[in-house]
């Protein structure tokens, strides 16, 4: 798979006024003009600060019907009614909840709290509230969800329940009718932030009732808002980006027994960062309500003994468990259906569906999928009759999930989403057609000019001379890291190999670089030496994120490889050589002119099988090896070839080719896709 290296080309005068003015490293500066940040003033507004003390948070009632909100709950508490905190079950929706329900019984409300279980589905439902007005619930105040519950309103209305709708997504074309409706994306909301996820705004809400004190609210709440926002995937920039520095900072003495008994159980050390929340803490409040109850993680987040929250945090610790085991189980079924017929991979989507899938961790498999194979994945799995599937989508950049949905809404019972991912349900007789309906979609963008090829965001180039300690750890001011503000990922040119070491027991490699005079140090999680594309003594472009490494006192540059590549190397000619390839496999025309520049000749073959070992290696790593000048379609054309005469083992699930030792001699000309090419020229 080739990844698309964008790579970004910073105003160097631009980068050195930022660094004199601002005080900031190279390396940080560079980053930020990047981003767009190219003058200090927006560097300002990028950090959100407007004094050295700390950030600017907008006015929260700027936000439409804020004010109106924080009257009608302020009215219920003290008149003792019955208050339902009405929330989502994934982490955002709990910790919303958490937040919400916490706050209103610190202030004497009387709360009670209710989440949906998975299978009752997203946001509000009727029946949950015919069950809340028959506890005597008379204040509804939803947290992440509620914007397009429109018929749940009318019934709220009817049963004489207040209703207060706060939510982070986007409305339709109505707006529930209820007493307030908190959504900055309103479209009559005059708020300039609006990017918050359902627990930002629930802190926005607060900050509202307690008169603005910004300070207090955060110091209280920001732990749960930090793991909330990095969870949801929203932009970390402006609040968010505050919301979740501070978060981190406070959640390293956080007084939240749950938040404790979980940091404890996931294993995580201070200081703690963004991706410390993405990946120990999010998953296992995640998981409650993927795989179990998320009244489970509820109950975590406001437990108020240390034994209440021990328990909990270990009953979501077990279930984020059973979530992988699950997530793993449906990676392995699709590796076997590939395995059964690999011509899957050909396709400009990738569409699976299996049975025994569980529902909640399909989305979460579809991520992988995406990241795996690059390509746009349409993921469903049967009901226990087998009469209905439901699905989860994942994109790249090129396909927009919800158009693609909208064209093949013929086969679809329910559908939505936005353009990077998306959920649907089906009848099973309809999946023909669904499947017929996306790849006519694919087809369609692909003939206009769209392509969908995986890229790497690059902050520009740099020397080895500028990976300085001191340099390196500059890159800190722009922390903390996730959607909207990614880790910076730069390119580095023309680095020598002068050794490959074995890590871990041979799980991941070790780099020893040298270029400009300078030696380095990189890393490559997850690729054995034996599988690592180049040797010693290539010259290699590297795109590496650059970390500090402490060890017995001592400071060192440590460099995080992304890609790496063989000097010399043209991308470009790289990405159309496997787009004409999949052409090909695919059966679409092409011209002659290209079907003769892709077929090869027995000097073509020689030259692949005489670079090629017993190790097992990557395609592109065997390319990088080859001796002599060739075309990347027919080098995977020669791999196809030899794959089909038995000649070696070409697995393009794993991206994995190497000889099979005592295969007996074949005639390559008698392949399939020999003779399809013979027969074309």
């Amino acid at each position: 798979m080739i990844k698309k290296w964008l790579i970004k080309t910073p105003d160097e005068k631009a980068v050195k006024d930022l660094s004199a003015k601002g005080g900031l490293t190279s390396l940080a500066a560079k980053t930020l003009v990047c981003t767009g940040a190219d003058t200090m003033e927006k560097a300002v507004s990028f950090f959100g600060q407007d004094s050295e003390d700390g950030a600017e948070f907008s006015d929260p009632l700027l936000i439409r019907d804020m004010e109106k909100a924080c009257e009608i709950i302020n009215e219920a508490v003290d008149s003792g009614e019955l208050i339902c905190v009405y929330g989502d079950y994934d982490c955002d929706g709990v910790t919303a909840t958490a937040v919400l329900a916490g706050y209103l019984t610190d202030i004497g409300g009387n709360v009670i709290t209710y989440i949906n279980e998975r299978a009752e589905g997203y946001g509000m439902n009727c029946n949950a509230v015919r069950k809340l007005s028959e506890q005597g619930v008379s204040l509804i105040v939803t947290v992440d969800n509620g914007i397009s519950a429109i018929e749940e309103a009318e019934l709220c209305r009817e049963l004489g329940i207040t209703l207060v709708i706060t939510d982070h997504h986007q409305p339709g074309k109505a707006l529930p009718i209820a007493a307030a409706v908190v959504d900055p994306h309103r479209p009559d909301c005059p708020s300039q932030y609006k990017s918050y996820c359902g627990c930002g705004l629930v802190l926005k809400l607060i900050t509202a009732m307690e008169g603005g004190d910004t300070e207090q609210i955060i110091e209280q709440y920001s732990d749960l808002a930090a793991i909330a926002t990095v969870a949801d995937v929203v932009p970390l920039t402006g609040e968010n980006r505050e919301i979740v520095r501070q978060g981190l900072h406070y959640l390293e003495n956080t007084e939240n027994e749950g938040l404790r008994a979980l940091i404890e159980k996931s294993g995580i050390k201070p200081p703690y960062t963004s991706m410390s929340a993405a990946f120990a803490l999010a998953p296992r409040i995640n998981a409650a309500g993927r795989i179990g109850s998320p009244s489970d993680a509820l109950k975590l987040l406001m437990s108020e003994s240390p034994e209440e929250a021990e328990e909990y945090a270990e009953r979501v610790c077990t279930l984020n468990t059973s979530r992988r085991d699950y997530e793993n189980k449906i990676i392995r079924d699709i590796i076997a259906q590939i395995n059964e017929d690999n011509s899957i991979l050909d396709s400009r989507v990738l569409i699976f569906k299996g049975t025994g899938w569980h529902h909640g961790v399909v989305g979460i498999a579809a991520a992988r999928c995406v990241e795996r194979f690059g390509k746009p994945v349409f993921l469903m799995s049967a009901d226990e009759e087998g009469t209905e599937l439901r699905g989860s989508a994942r994109s790249i950049e090129g396909l927009n999930v919800f158009k693609a949905l909208s064209f093949a809404e013929e086969a679809l019972e329910k559908f939505g989403g936005h353009s990077g991912a998306g959920g649907f349900s089906l009848e099973e007789d309809k999946f023909p057609l669904l499947k017929e309906k996306l790849l006519e979609y694919a087809d369609m963008q692909a003939a206009e000019g769209i392509t969908c090829v995986p890229s790497i965001q690059v902050s520009g180039a740099v020397s080895p001379a500028e990976l300085t300690v001191e340099n390196v750890k500059g890159l800190d001011v722009l922390e903390p890291f996730g959607e909207g503000n990614p880790r910076p990922v730069f390119l580095l040119q023309g680095c020598r190999i002068d050794n490959i070491i074995s890590l871990s027991n041979g799980a991941h490699t070790k780099l020893a670089l040298s270029g400009g005079g300078t030696s380095l140090t990189a890393l490559m999680f997850g690729t054995k030496p034996e599988e690592f594309p180049l040797q010693r003594g290539d010259e290699a472009n590297l795109l590496v994120s650059p970390e500090i490494n402490s060890y017995n006192g001592k400071e060192s540059v440590s460099l995080r490889v992304s890609d790496i590549r063989k000097k010399g190397l043209n991308q470009q000619k790289l990405i159309a050589a496997e787009d004409a390839y999949y052409r090909f496999r695919r059966g679409e025309s092409l011209e002659s002119r290209l079907i003769s520049a892709i077929t090869p000749e027995r000097a073509d073959l020689a030259a692949v099988y005489k670079s090629a070992g017993r190790n097992e290696l990557s395609p592109t790593g065997l390319y990088s090896r080859l001796e002599t000048e060739m075309n990347y379609c027919k080098f995977l054309i020669c791999l196809d070839i030899f794959s089909e005469a038995g000649l070696m083992k070409y697995d393009r699930c794993a991206e994995r080719v190497h000889i099979i030792p005592g295969a007996p001699k074949a005639d390559t000309e008698q392949t399939p896709t020999m003779k399809r090419l013979r027969s074309l020229l």
